[in-house]
Order: C-alpha cells, then sequence, then structure tokens
C-alpha cells in the first residue's frame, strides 16, 4: 500500500479524504466512496498504487481529444475504482469492482515501467483513463512527473470531480484534460451519477485557468440530458470558458443499469452540434456514430473541411503550422 495525499487525521483514527468533493470522512479500516482508499489506524493508504488494470495503445481521438496532438498515440492505463457510480458506466466492470465486490485487482507495473513503455512504443502521450484518474492521483503523478522529463505529454479523461488542491498539484504535469460534462442538472449527477454538478463546473474553470487544455464530452441520453434546453445550457457554459473548447456530443447505447433506454437519435446529436454552433462555439462534434459528419472538423472561418475522419482514424489533414491551408486562419489546439 501507499499513503495517500490529500488527506487529514481527526480523532478517534477517523480521517477525512480531501482528494475529491465527496471529503469522505472515513473511520478506521473503512474506504472511501471510490472504494480504493482506506483508513488503517488514522492513516489513509491508496490500495490502487502501481496497480494496473488496463494499459493499451489507443489514438488521442479516442479520448476524445481533436486539437490536441492529432493523429498521435496514447499510452493508456488505468487502475480499478472510481468516485462515480453512473448508471449508464460503460467500464463498470472495472470502474465499481471495489464498490460492488471490494476487490482491488492490476498488475504491479511501476512509474518507470510505464514510461519506458511509452517510449520504447514511440507513444508521445501518456492518458490517465477508462476509470477516473483523480482516485489513482498518486499513481498518475509519480508516472506523470517522469513522463514530464522525457518530453512526454500526460493527459486526463476525467469526469471533472477533484479537489482544487490536488487539481493545482498535479496541474505542472497535466497538459490536456476530456472532462464528462454529464449534464446541466443537479438532480441528474445526484440521481444517475451519485454526485454534484457544480464541482465539475469549478473544475472546468480552474483547468482553463491553469493553462491546461481543455475539450468536454457530454453522452446524450434519451429521455435524461437530451432537452434543447438542457443542451443549450451545456453550450453557453462551455462558451463562457471560451469559444474554442471543442465540444463532443456523444450517442449512448444502453449499458450497465440503463439497459431499458433506447440508443440515442443521431438527428438528437445533429441539433446539439447545431445549439453549440449558436452559443458561439468553433467546433462541435459527434461521437459513436462512425462516417458522421460531425467527426470532422471544420474551419470556424472560411467553413471548409480541414480533419476528415473515419471513426479514431484521421483520413485527411488540411492543417499547416497550425493554420488553415485554405483560408489562413488559426486553428485553436495544441500540436495542430
Amino acid at each position: 500500500m501507499y499513503e495517500a495525499m490529500f488527506y487529514e487525521k481527526l480523532k478517534n483514527n477517523e480521517v477525512r479524504c480531501n482528494l475529491c468533493p465527496h471529503h469522505c470522512k472515513i473511520a478506521n479500516f473503512k474506504r472511501g466512496i471510490c472504494g480504493v482508499r482506506e483508513n488503517r489506524d488514522g492513516t489513509l493508504y491508496s490500495l490502487v498504487y502501481g496497480k494496473t488494470v488496463s494499459l493499451a495503445i489507443d489514438p488521442i481521438e479516442k479520448k476524445p481529444l481533436y486539437h490536441f496532438y492529432p493523429g498521435s498515440d496514447a499510452l493508456s492505463l488505468a487502475t480499478v475504482g472510481c468516485n462515480f457510480k453512473c448508471l449508464h458506466c460503460q467500464n463498470y466492470e472495472i470502474s465499481q469492482l471495489p464498490r460492488e465486490r471490494r476487490k482491488i485487482i492490476g498488475e504491479e507495473i511501476s512509474p518507470e515501467e510505464v514510461v519506458s513503455q511509452a517510449k520504447s512504443k514511440n507513444c508521445r502521450i501518456i492518458a490517465y483513463t477508462y476509470t477516473e484518474p483523480t482516485i489513482f492521483f498518486e499513481y498518475a503523478y509519480e508516472i506523470a512527473k517522469l513522463a514530464k522529463e522525457e518530453g512526454i505529454k500526460n493527459i486526463f479523461v476525467t469526469n471533472g470531480y477533484i479537489s482544487e488542491e490536488a487539481l493545482r498539484k498535479m496541474s505542472p504535469y497535466l497538459d490536456a484534460a476530456n472532462v464528462d460534462l454529464k449534464a446541466f442538472s443537479e438532480d441528474f449527477y445526484k440521481r444517475i451519477c451519485g454526485a454534484h454538478l457544480e464541482p465539475v463546473l469549478k473544475s472546468l474553470r480552474l483547468m482553463k485557468e491553469l493553462g491546461i487544455w481543455v475539450e468536454v464530452t457530454t453522452l446524450v441520453i434519451p429521455g435524461l440530458n437530451d432537452s434543447e434546453e438542457e443542451l443549450r445550457k451545456i453550450a453557453e457554459f462551455i462558451t463562457s470558458l471560451g469559444k474554442e473548447v471543442p465540444w463532443h456530443l456523444s450517442r449512448f447505447y444502453p449499458a450497465y443499469k440503463l439497459r431499458d433506454i433506447p440508443p440515442t437519435l443521431v438527428n438528437v446529436l445533429h441539433r446539439g452540434c447545431q445549439i453549440g454552433l449558436e452559443a458561439g462555439l468553433r467546433y462541435v462534434y459527434t461521437g459513436n456514430v462512425p462516417g458522421d459528419e460531425g467527426e470532422n472538423t471544420y474551419c470556424y472561418s472560411c467553413g471548409k473541411t480541414i480533419i476528415q475522419r473515419y471513426g479514431y482514424r484521421i483520413e485527411r489533414l488540411y492543417i499547416e503550422n497550425g493554420r488553415c491551408k485554405y483560408c489562413g486562419a488559426k486553428i485553436d489546439g495544441v500540436g495542430m
């Protein structure tokens, strides 16, 4: 086990974890909501440090990050656990394992080994993804520091439920993040995710302030967060962060405890894209619809297709030195 960061000791061998906005008060020999941080005699430990449950090479477009070194490969890793309990989680087998079965599994891989693998496989990026990277913060932090020394970029694919202290600690090593903004309703966050909306909005604002490249994803679920009013609120909030922030509207497919809800109609995603553009965003995308025109990047200035995609693959690229080849407009992003 590895002593956790961001906690305080209380009376009677209790501790308070301050890694995320849950601020769990944890009794002796108990765990927090995430299921991977345990109090042992007044010392909080991470149970997942170095225990990688998933390790793979993915295109950066799969995260999805469309404006961060497009076409690059990312060494992607996760441990078990999550500080959300989303009823529609696509990776529930690993994200909810510690909560539902109190099991901690994973292959022992040191931070040095992770960075070494990224280098040997020519991955310019390490992605902390699949589950929630916040809950394996100590592990991600040590990897990220080593990666930075080697010129390797670090990205979080996250629900944004992280304390300000932890986010500021990680920020010197965190180059980009895709944040799930799951809805713009406190009721949705409480009923569907077991969390709250405002801390996610706060994290997004802070990431922008800290200079982290941010893209936002919303999984559009029929009957739960797909109304035009809801989508407009999300679009307007993202625009307040910056018109350059890309918004990914992903198609829902039945999963986990929401298997009775049908897949999202594609025309709903298209309407969401229109709402995003009307709100002033420069880049709005559809996701989980391979071959859809909403996968492409269009120049906000001349309207021409400057990145043509199919799924996670780039087929044509019309950007040169970060500018549209047609009109010369500066295309927002990193490594464009």
